[in-house]
C-alpha cells in the first residue's frame, strides 16, 4: 500500500544558540503540552527525552502492555486500535502531530497503537514526567487540559456515533480532521487522510463500502472533491457544518 506523503521536520537538527537542542526546533512545540514551558524550564525537559521513529505498520505499544512512555507526536500518524470482547476491532481514535498520547490514569496501555505511516515521536518516561509535573505547575495543568479536550472528544464521538446517519458522521470526522489542521497552521479546506477506508469505517462504526457511499454523496453534492485516495477538498464549510448540525 502506497502511504501519503507526511511533511517531515529535520531529524537531527543543527546545532543552535540557545541550546535546547532537537526542542528549539519542534514544528508541534506549539500544538504539545510542553508549550507552557519557558526556554528556561525546557532545558530540564530536554534532558529526558528521545526520538523515536517508526516504519510504516510499526506497533508502538499493545493493548494490556504496562505503560512506562508516553509519546508527543512530531510527524505522521498513530491509530488507537481496541479489539471487543467479541473480536470485533473499533479504531478509537487517531494521533496527529501536536497530540499526546499515553495520557492515562490506567497502569497499561489501553489500546494498540500502531503507526500509520512513518512516525516520528518524542518520548517521556512516565516517572519523569510526573516529576516534571511536580516541579512545574502549569505543565500538570497543561496535562490536565489536555485530558478533559480528549474526554470532551470521546463524548463528542460517542454521540456522533449514536446519533448521526453515516453521511453525517463523514460530514463531521472531516470538519474535526479540519479543525485540527487548522490547529497546526494548516488549510481548513485540504485535508490529508493518513489512514485508509478501512480504519476511517471502525472508527465511525460503518463498513468500508458505506465509508466510499458517504464520500462519494458529498463530493455529487458539491461539499468535497477527491483528487486523490488520501486526499478531500472541502468546497463548501458551510454546507458541511449544516449537514453535521453545527
Amino acid at each position: 500500500m502506497a502511504w501519503p506523503p507526511f511533511d517531515s521536520p529535520c531529524l537531527t537538527p543543527p546545532p543552535d544558540e540557545t541550546g535546547l537542542g532537537p526542542c528549539a526546533h519542534c514544528q508541534v512545540r506549539h500544538l504539545a503540552v510542553c508549550s507552557v514551558l519557558t526556554h528556561e524550564e525546557m532545558h530540564a525537559l530536554d534532558a529526558l527525552t528521545s526520538t523515536q521513529l517508526l516504519e510504516p505498520g510499526a506497533v508502538l505499544a499493545r493493548q494490556g502492555d504496562p505503560r512506562r512512555h508516553v509519546f508527543t507526536v512530531i510527524r505522521g500518524a498513530l491509530r488507537m486500535v481496541r479489539l471487543s470482547a467479541d473480536g470485533r476491532r473499533q479504531v478509537a481514535g487517531f494521533a496527529l502531530p501536536g497530540d499526546f498520547v499515553g495520557l492515562s490514569g490506567s497502569p497499561t496501555y489501553l489500546h494498540d497503537v500502531e503507526a500509520l505511516g512513518e512516525t516520528e515521536l518524542c518520548r517521556f518516561g512516565i516517572e519523569a514526567m510526573n516529576r516534571l509535573g511536580e516541579q512545574f505547575p502549569h505543565l500538570q495543568r497543561k496535562l490536565l487540559e489536555r485530558a478533559c479536550t480528549e474526554l470532551d472528544s470521546a463524548r463528542d464521538h460517542m454521540m456522533a456515533l449514536a446519533r448521526k446517519n453515516p453521511t453525517e458522521r463523514m460530514a463531521d470526522f472531516l470538519l474535526r480532521l479540519s479543525a485540527q489542521q487548522v490547529r497546526a497552521g494548516g488549510s481548513a479546506t485540504t485535508i490529508f487522510l493518513p489512514m485508509p477506508r478501512a480504519d476511517i469505517a471502525d472508527h465511525l462504526g460503518l463498513t468500508v463500502e458505506t465509508v466510499s457511499r458517504c464520500l462519494t454523496g458529498l463530493r455529487n453534492k458539491g461539499l468535497i472533491a477527491l483528487p486523490e485516495t488520501y486526499r478531500v477538498e472541502l468546497q463548501d464549510l458551510e454546507g458541511l457544518e449544516a449537514l453535521n448540525g453545527d
